[in-house]
């Protein structure tokens, strides 16, 4: 099956999927060698560390399709990755679609911003009119039908932030009958907002667990419970990685040995020695002494 069937079947399971997000292709490596079962590609953390710029709609296009590209070659896991805006207007969501599909993304996210876009939990967002923002996923469920391909659609809307909880209700609810296979209600306040999205939307949902966001951070338990589909965790890789990176800089800097490092070893196998050597070993008849 391809990774966007194996990814639908999943949902179709009822039980939560949780993914953890990369950002590069290694990042892509230690999840699956963890044992989930699918992954996101998070914008924030593509263009941290691809360009080192915030998510505030500075990286292009060109520059996401080829993270979804390097990542879905890392990996055998289904990818779900973030389209952002779409880069443009409806015909711009086409290409984006298409464009993630074939470099093997198994979803994509389109989102209702305006452009440039920003995080979802940071200041200054705002969103496109509702008739515009219903065209984007027509377009992205048009290029999955021209396109011929099982991906799903990941339908997102901000507008819990400036109009409020109602009007990403009824935002969210048009996406689905416009093709959306996933709802994904940006940032809810609250425990009560996470149950009512769950309870009035139709079809699976995303919930985005950002550490220090404006959503609660509940138990997984508890998020299937209220009815969430699908669990996203975008930012706690980078987060940990980065914690991690800085103590080690501080340690270099004052002249003491780095903490907590992975053994080299075990370095070389995460990064896929092992698996190179033993390829290797099929084209040359010589053998170490």
């Amino acid at each position: 099956m391809s990774p966007a069937t194996r990814l639908r079947a999943r949902l179709e399971s009822g039980k939560l999927l949780v993914t953890p997000s990369c950002g590069d292709a290694l990042t892509a490596r230690l999840i699956e060698r963890t044992g989930f079962e699918a992954m996101f590609m998070s914008g924030f953390a593509v263009s941290a560390s691809r360009i080192g710029a915030p998510d505030a709609g500075l990286i292009s296009y060109g520059e996401m399709r080829d993270a979804v590209r390097d990542i879905c070659a890392a990996t055998r896991l289904p990818v779900m990755a973030d389209g952002d805006t779409g880069y443009g207007n409806a015909m711009n969501v086409r290409r984006t679609v298409t464009g993630y599909m074939r470099a093997g993304a198994a979803a994509v996210m389109v989102e209702d911003q305006v452009a440039p876009k920003r995080c979802g939990h940071t200041r200054g967002k705002l969103v496109v009119d509702r008739v515009e923002a219903v065209d984007r996923i027509r377009a992205a469920a048009d290029a999955r039908a021209e396109e011929g391909r099982d991906v799903l659609i990941i339908a997102r809307t901000d507008a819990r932030h400036a109009h409020g909880l109602d009007e990403a209700l009824a935002r969210a609810e048009a996406f689905h009958a416009a093709g959306a296979d996933i709802l994904f209600v940006e940032a809810p306040h609250s425990e009560e907002e996470m149950r009512r999205i769950c309870g009035e939307l139709p079809g699976w949902k995303m919930a985005n667990m950002v550490e220090g966001g404006a959503t609660p951070i509940l138990p997984q338990e508890i998020l299937a419970e209220i009815g969430y589909a699908h669990a996203a965790y975008p930012l706690t890789l980078m987060a940990a990685a980065m914690q991690a990176m800085e103590q080690a800089l501080e340690a270099l800097r004052h002249d003491r040995p780095p903490m907590g490092l992975m053994p080299f070893a075990a370095l070389r196998e995460r990064v896929g020695f092992e698996d190179y050597y033993a390829a290797e070993q099929r084209y040359s008849d010589r053998r170490e002494p």
